[in-house]
């Protein structure tokens, strides 16, 4: 989080796209945080509602505090562990929906440029070629407007704000981020970034399944 965060988390009811016994799928609001936060007063998040209406909840993996979209979570130990497999050996595929301020040419394309932490600047991330570890993301230009781009993105890696510090590589920040965007380019109200799919294997039929999230703005 930037230094002067301040955590107000949407009061909104939990939006599930799917569950069984072992996965829940859901749709996560932006400006919620996936797990509790470090410091006081950040204990709400996404992981902690679950648990409370569904007491086996299990972490698999995350997304930013203000990026919206789609999240599965474990229902069992065995389903985790296959879960955070499939991230791990990069089996999940998924898709973001993003607003950028500019024009991102040409109209798609890929982008591979090594991320490490902005150390003096945590939590920012930069490209560093000596000492940052690979990064890929491959875009496709949705729609445009006069000054801002709307397009889709696929990470090929799942390296920390790699979609946001790409985009910014390119001239074209992610609309209302707060960490990277400047002037016109910050004034909107959310971070305009939405995991839009996920697609997996499930852990009980091994079959490919694919999840979605419609995007909101």
């Amino acid at each position: 989080m930037i230094p002067d965060f301040v955590y107000n988390p949407p009061d909104v009811p939990l939006d599930i796209l799917y569950q069984d016994d072992q996965i829940i799928v859901v749709n996560k609001p932006a400006g919620l945080l996936s797990v509790p936060g470090k410091l006081a007063g950040r204990s709400d998040c996404l992981v902690s509602r679950l648990q409370a209406e569904l007491w086996d909840t299990l972490l698999v993996h995350r997304l930013d505090c203000d990026t919206s979209g789609v999240m599965i979570f474990a229902r069992t130990k065995q389903a985790q562990g296959f879960l955070g497999q499939e991230f791990e050996k990069r089996r999940a595929k998924k898709t973001y929906v993003a607003r950028v301020w500019g024009q991102l040419t040409p109209d798609e394309g890929h982008i591979d440029l090594p991320l490490c932490t902005d150390w003096p600047n945590r939590p920012r991330q930069m490209v560093d070629f000596d000492n940052g570890r690979p990064a890929q993301t491959d875009w496709q230009v949705i729609a445009r407007d006069a000054t801002t781009t709307r397009v889709r993105l696929f990470p090929l890696t799942g390296r920390s704000h790699q979609l946001r510090v790409h985009m910014l590589a390119q001239g074209c920040p992610i609309l209302g981020d707060p960490i990277y965007a400047k002037g016109e380019a910050l004034a909107f109200p959310r971070l305009m970034l939405h995991a839009e799919t996920l697609s997996l294997h499930h852990p009980t039929s091994g079959e490919m399944v694919s999840f979605t999230a419609p995007c909101a703005f």
